[in-house]
């Protein structure tokens, strides 16, 4: 009877010790997996719009990649066609373009060309126009919009505001 009972006793207590070491080795995998507080706080950008001046492109920093912020003066909005106007960030009645400063040919950062309102590829001569799309090729779609949240005169990169999914909705950010 005794030898039952110290080898049931023995049985139990080995599968607790086993079962807390499994519970403490997936524990120590998922942090191991969670990106680190640093990466995650760089997830997220504000930027103050009430600082930006009209036709001077402000160049900010996202998760490692240029984000080109232009505020648009009224001459500028007045000759925009509607699928320019659709892609504009409008904060108080004033329009912004926002996007990813990375041509979508390969990669290259396309300098901002104050006097002719456009953007231009050194790399392979692309264009693309003060509101992100592309006017001249080789570029074979328009800069990439990143998700934003405006809050007031703030601008919240990373995060998807009412804005940007209705872009997303209308299919402009595709």
């Amino acid at each position: 009877m005794e030898k039952t009972s110290r080898r049931g006793f023995m049985g139990k207590a080995f599968g607790a010790v086993a079962a807390v070491g499994g519970v403490a080795s997936l524990v120590a995998m998922k942090q191991t997996w969670d990106p680190l507080p640093s990466v995650k706080a760089a997830g997220f950008t504000e930027v103050d719009l009430s600082t930006v001046e009209a036709n001077c492109l402000v160049v900010e920093k996202w998760r490692g990649k240029p984000i080109f912020i232009l505020k648009k003066t009224a001459e500028m909005v007045a000759k925009q066609d509607e699928a320019q106007t659709a892609r504009d960030v409008i904060v108080d009645g004033t329009h912004y373009m926002i996007a990813i400063g990375l041509c979508t040919h390969l990669g290259c950062i396309p300098a901002y060309a104050d006097k002719k309102e456009i953007f231009q590829c050194a790399c392979h001569g692309g264009e693309f126009d003060s509101s992100g799309l592309d006017i001249k090729a080789p570029p074979p779609s328009p800069l990439v919009i990143p998700p934003f949240n405006v809050k007031g005169q703030t601008v919240m990169l990373g995060e998807e505001g009412p804005e940007y999914k209705k872009m997303k909705e209308a299919g402009i950010l595709a």
